[in-house]
């Protein structure tokens, strides 16, 4: 039910992105204004991304959903019946683009983090190809449809289909139940929340390193994203209904993509898909560039999708299970700002370009881009196969204080004293090096180890925590079952159980 919610507003999604852009095709520097479209839409997600990861975290995702669809229901209606009216210059279509932006910037790490509580772990993988395949059914129908309407009806027609679909999506949110929240009784304050997933995603080696993949595909991707409807309108002398076409023909090629995903899977590791991916992409835009003719375009414009699609949904399902739980929202927040800053920045400047260089110098440029980004697999991998337990584990003990900090409390000093033996010193600090990931990834901002000079087989652990809720929340759920393997080889290397202690500002007093 829910998957069909989530398809009728990413129809309803496409075909306004079809209407908007064909809107201001006539209009003076058109270039200029389509890729302004795709760029005022991706924007609210470049800004709010994090911030509505960290909302989603802490907020009953359901309800937060219910709310922003029904927003976004108010705004839709409020842009078909301006436009009927004839009142939709070029700045307002822009400015109530940005507001459904921001609606998306909302939905989408909301969305994404609600996945695992409807299907299992095991289940990801799949559950991430299938939201692909949602997502390009509707690329597929969405712009075919589009393009009709707006070649018979006007882009009216489509604005108010697509303020409908967000009723469709409440509709379905409102009959679904989510489970009950495991975790922490209390939520995450907002501030604390946003500032927690930056750090986790900063100290997640492998969270980053699948950013940078997804910048140097999406960058020169973007192009086509940004200027297919010139390049139609101008290249191809199109109308409507020959854009909607291309656009399908994008659509068709991503469900090609997704049904053979779990043959691409089993055959392809990531890395691999990535060089075929960007080959496949970079010569769709070299034949786009080069050969202006609307069938051959229209056939790499399948291969090209079936490539984008197949890449994404792969970054997808690997973030999905890099992720533990208290903080899904909020790294698909960040990996929403990273893909939408990428489309929004690329759209802009290839806009720029083309109104400089033309249309077939833009892409070329782009396909060298594509290209050059591929080439660095070797050096830039993706390491999907991380067997690391992201379950929550609970295994430290209770902290044995005589006062009861307050939450805002801090910073707090915790200190973890280890004896070492020389023999065993270098792999100890060697496992060190991973506890300190451990550390900064579940709240701490300082971290140090160190040796105490009057006693050589003394080492001690000092980490800062900014308050004593943070640390708290390092007790009760952030830690999984990786951080604790990581924690015990250190344990492994030491003589027995290390004395930990937690030391409070005086200022505050108990």
């Amino acid at each position: 039910m829910l998957w069909i919610a989530v398809l009728a507003g990413n129809v309803g999604t496409w075909m306004q992105t079809v209407g908007a852009q064909w809107l201001v095709v006539e209009e003076p520097d058109a270039a200029t204004w389509t890729s302004l479209v795709q760029t005022v839409t991706m924007l609210p997600v470049l800004i709010l991304a994090l911030p509505a990861g960290a909302i989603a975290d802490v907020l009953d995702r359901r309800r937060l959903l219910i709310a922003v669809q029904t927003a976004l229901f108010l705004v839709g209606a409020g842009l078909t019946v301006l436009t009927t009216l004839g009142r939709m210059p070029p700045p307002l279509l822009l400015f109530f683009t940005f507001l459904l932006g921001v609606g998306q910037a909302l939905t989408l790490p909301t969305w994404q983090a609600v996945i695992p509580e409807v299907v299992s772990r095991d289940e990801l993988p799949a559950a991430s190809a299938l939201g692909a395949v949602n997502t390009n059914l509707a690329r597929s129908a969405g712009p075919a449809v589009a393009g009709l309407l707006v070649a018979h009806i006007g882009p009216a027609a489509v604005f108010g289909l697509n303020a409908i679909s967000y009723g469709v999506f409440v509709v379905a949110l409102l009959v679904w139940r989510r489970p009950p929240r495991r975790g922490p009784s209390h939520p995450e304050r907002f501030g604390p929340a946003v500032r927690a997933g930056g750090r986790f995603v900063r100290y997640a080696p492998t969270v980053r390193r699948l950013l940078i993949r997804v910048i140097l595909f999406v960058v020169p991707g973007s192009v086509v994203w940004g200027l297919l409807p010139v390049v139609a309108h101008q290249e191809l002398h199109l109308g409507a209904s020959g854009y909607g076409v291309l656009l399908a023909a994008l659509g068709v090629g991503a469900i090609a993509g997704a049904l053979l995903m779990p043959r691409i899977r089993r055959v392809m590791s990531a890395d691999r898909l990535i060089l075929v991916a960007g080959l496949v992409y970079g010569g769709a835009l070299v034949v786009v560039a080069l050969v202006p003719q609307e069938i051959p375009v229209g056939l790499v414009l399948v291969a090209a999708g079936a490539a984008w699609m197949t890449l994404v949904s792969r970054m997808n399902a690997t973030l999905q299970l890099l992720l533990p739980n208290w903080v899904r929202a909020r790294g698909f927040g960040i990996y929403q700002v990273v893909f939408a800053g990428s489309q929004a920045l690329g759209a802009l400047v290839w806009g720029q370009v083309a109104e400089w260089a033309g249309l077939p110098v833009t892409f070329i440029a782009a396909a060298v881009l594509m290209l050059a980004g591929t080439a660095t697999v070797p050096w830039l991998p993706v390491h999907e196969h991380d067997d690391a337990d992201r379950s929550p584990a609970v295994f430290w003990a209770e902290p044995h204080i005589m006062f009861e900090p307050h939450a805002d409390e801090g910073p707090v000093l915790v200190t973890v004293v280890y004896r070492v033996r020389d023999e065993k010193a270098d792999d100890f600090v060697a496992a060190m090096d991973a506890v300190r990931l451990t550390r900064l990834r579940t709240g701490a901002v300082r971290w140090g180890l160190f040796r105490d000079g009057e006693d050589p087989i003394r080492y001690v652990e000092v980490y800062q925590v900014p308050t004593w809720e943070d640390h708290l929340r390092q007790h009760e759920g952030r830690l999984t079952g990786s951080d604790e393997q990581i924690e015990q080889r250190a344990l492994a290397l030491a003589d027995g159980p290390p004395e930990v202690n937690h030391l409070l500002p005086t200022d505050k007093g108990d």
